[in-house]
């Protein structure tokens, strides 16, 4: 039987990933026998309120990959404006293809085939770094944010950061 061109472009990922390793982040499969859930591990980017962090989180592929975008879920407790608290990730690229129905994204900002596991992951590390307060996912993560960055939201992530590095 011919495994689906999905698996098959993921397999290339992950073989490249492997052979050509990125700073900032590791990735593999959760389970050998499946190539549509990955584990990754960021580390907090430099010279941001998350660097020192290890923060571990899953990539799901849906089988039309890489017509449609993966999922990703943060699996680490993680304070940001484009994480929600349950994990799930908020960002441009990982929104289905087409038209925004509220207007807010161009086509171009949203999910495009061209996009690899490793350009998710730099887009979620630069994420990170500078959120999108205009869209938020974590409503009170956003308001902080704005607000209080060098007092509450500031103490939030550093204590996410600090738990990231016990487990």
């Amino acid at each position: 039987m011919m495994e689906p061109r999905s698996a098959l472009l993921l397999k290339r990922q992950l073989t490249e990933l492997n052979k050509c390793p990125s700073e900032g982040f590791s990735a593999g499969l959760i389970n050998d026998n499946d190539l549509y859930k990955w584990e990754v591990m960021i580390i907090g980017p430099p010279d941001t309120l998350y660097e020192g962090g290890m923060f571990k989180a899953h990539l799901t592929f849906p089988r039309d990959y890489p017509l449609k975008p993966p999922k990703m879920k943060f699996i680490t407790k993680i304070w940001h404006p484009n994480i929600n608290t349950n994990g799930d990730v908020c960002i441009s690229i990982l929104h289905e293809p087409g038209e925004d129905v509220y207007g807010y994204e161009k086509p171009e900002e949203r999910w495009l085939p061209v996009h690899t596991v490793e350009t998710i992951l730099i887009s979620v590390i630069s994420m990170l770094a500078d959120p999108n307060t205009d869209s938020p996912a974590n409503l009170p993560a956003a308001k902080e944010w704005k607000e209080d960055r060098d007092g509450e939201f500031k103490k939030k992530v550093a204590r996410c950061v600090r738990r990231s590095q016990e487990n």
